[in-house]
């Protein structure tokens, strides 16, 4: 069965870390030996922010004001690599989209579009205080003042909240909670458990 799984949650809960663990894992149990593609926005905006173009440029304006990119430019994104890099034959592990209702509902049309069944989406939930800990232990760029990691946050809570909301009602999903302040050891496990599980045909 082709996997199509969904990583969500604020920033600082682990998404990288346990998309790259369960890519890893899906890839080790596929006697098909079938390529992942991974889709991780936030790479991508950094990337185009960097260009010289008329898009870019304001891109970057919005960048340095701390404010949230349009929801446009974030489904370009990805749909970018979708419509140019998706085969039929490949699982599907999407980190840091979608990030609001959105792009939530327009990323259900193109999964529906490309025929991909039973999406999982795993909600890596962490409090805002854990989150605010991670980042400032991690000492990226981004994550070195602490009022733009609360910014980030306040777009968290504002407009992912929603799209998380979306996914949980939607029956089209298979949504799952996993409690994110854990060692990254225990969340991949309750990941395992709770994903492995639901996916046996």
């Amino acid at each position: 069965m082709l996997q199509t799984v969904i990583f969500i949650g604020r920033s600082g809960c682990g998404k990288g870390t346990q998309a790259d663990l369960l890519k890893n894992r899906i890839a080790r149990f596929d006697e098909e030996k079938r390529q992942i593609l991974y889709v991780e926005s936030g790479e991508h905006f950094r990337k185009f922010i960097r260009g010289e173009n008329f898009s870019s440029k304001l891109s970057k304006k919005i960048y340095d004001v701390d404010e949230r990119q349009p929801d446009f430019l974030a489904c370009w994104m990805w749909t970018n690599i979708l419509i140019n890099e998706l085969d039929e034959n490949m699982h599907l592990v999407f980190d840091g989209a979608p990030r609001a209702l959105d792009e939530a509902e327009i990323l259900t049309s193109a999964l529906k579009f490309y025929k991909r069944k039973s999406p999982a989406v795993i909600y890596i939930n962490v409090s805002r205080k854990w989150s605010e800990e991670r980042l400032l232990a991690r000492g990226r760029k981004d994550d070195l003042n602490l009022s733009k990691i609360d910014k980030r946050l306040d777009w968290f809570d504002k407009d992912v909240i929603p799209a998380v909301e979306y996914f949980r009602q939607n029956p089209y999903y298979r949504f799952f909670e996993i409690n994110g302040e854990q060692t990254i050891e225990q969340v991949h496990a309750e990941i395992v458990g709770e994903y492995d599980y639901s996916s046996k045909d």
